[in-house]
C-alpha cells in the first residue's frame, strides 16, 4: 500500500510540475509541508521526490531543499551590460518591479565609492520568466539622478539613462546567506545560498556614478569570463582572499 501511495504522491507531484506550478529551477515545498498536504510521512515524500529525481524532473540541493531540474542562467562578465540584455540574450522575458525609490543619506561604504551627502536609492526586484532572479539595490549621485522619476528606472536601466559617457566598472562577488527579507522577495528559504555582487560603474571620466549590489540566488544564475592568457602564464586574474 506504501508503494501505491509514493507512485501516486510521485504522479501528482509530476502534474503539478508539468502545469508550470513551480517554475525552472524554482523550489518546492519542504519535505515536512508536503508530508502535511498529503497527510504521509515525510519518509514516503521523500521516497516520490527521490522517484522524480530519477528520471530529471527535480534535484536536491544544500540549502534548498527541493527544487524543479532546470538550467542556472549563464552571466557574461567580459562586458558591462544590464540584466535585461543578459536576459534576453538567454532567451527569458525579464521584468523589473521597483521596491523603493527616494533619496537617502548614503551607507558608509557608499559615501565612500559616491561623496555627497545625499544619494538616490533605488531598490527593484528583476523577474526572469516571472520568476524571482535578482534583488538589486542601486545608488547613484544626487547632481545624476535628479532628473530621473521613479517610473524611469522602472522602464529602463541607469546605464541607459545617466546624462553621461560611460567608461567601465569593477565588480566583485562573493557568497552569503539569504537574510529573512532577502529570501522572502528571492523566494527562497532563510539561509539558502545567495550570490552578492558590487558593481562600482565609472565615467569616461573616470569619477564614480553608480554603486549597485545585486543578490541572486545561488541555484539560478552562473558567471562565465573568458581568461586569456597573459605571457604564457595562466592565473587566476582577479582572485582575492576574505580576510
Amino acid at each position: 500500500m506504501r508503494v501505491i501511495r509514493y507512485q501516486s504522491i510521485a504522479e501528482d507531484l509530476r502534474r503539478r510540475l508539468s502545469d508550470g506550478e513551480f517554475a525552472a529551477a524554482g523550489v518546492l515545498p519542504s519535505e515536512s509541508a508536503l508530508s502535511t498536504e498529503y497527510g504521509v510521512s515525510r519518509v514516503t515524500v521523500r521516497r516520490a521526490l527521490e522517484s522524480l529525481r530519477n528520471v530529471g524532473l527535480v534535484e536536491s540541493r544544500q540549502g534548498f531543499g527541493w527544487l524543479a531540474a532546470g538550467e542556472p542562467l549563464r552571466q557574461d562578465l567580459s562586458r558591462l551590460a544590464t540584466l535585461d540584455v543578459q536576459l534576453a540574450a538567454a532567451g527569458v522575458r525579464s521584468e523589473r518591479r521597483i521596491l523603493s525609490f527616494g533619496f537617502v543619506e548614503p551607507p558608509a561604504r557608499v559615501h565612500e565609492l559616491l561623496g555627497g551627502r545625499t544619494v538616490l536609492e533605488v531598490r527593484r526586484i528583476n523577474l526572469a520568466d516571472d520568476q524571482p532572479f535578482a534583488l538589486v539595490t542601486v545608488w547613484c549621485p544626487e547632481d545624476l539622478g535628479a532628473g530621473l522619476s521613479r517610473d524611469d528606472v522602472e522602464r529602463a536601466s541607469f546605464l541607459e539613462q545617466l546624462p553621461v559617457t560611460l567608461g567601465g566598472a569593477h565588480q566583485t562577488i562573493g557568497a552569503a546567506a539569504a537574510e529573512a527579507g532577502d529570501a522572502e522577495l528571492l523566494g527562497i528559504p532563510v539561509g539558502a545560498p545567495v550570490l552578492v555582487a558590487e558593481r562600482v560603474t565609472r565615467s569616461s571620466a573616470g569619477r564614480n556614478v553608480l554603486v549597485s549590489e545585486h543578490v541572486f540566488p545561488a541555484h539560478r544564475t552562473r558567471f562565465a569570463v573568458e581568461l586569456p592568457v597573459d605571457d604564457g602564464a595562466i592565473d587566476p586574474a582577479g582572485l582575492r582572499l576574505v580576510e
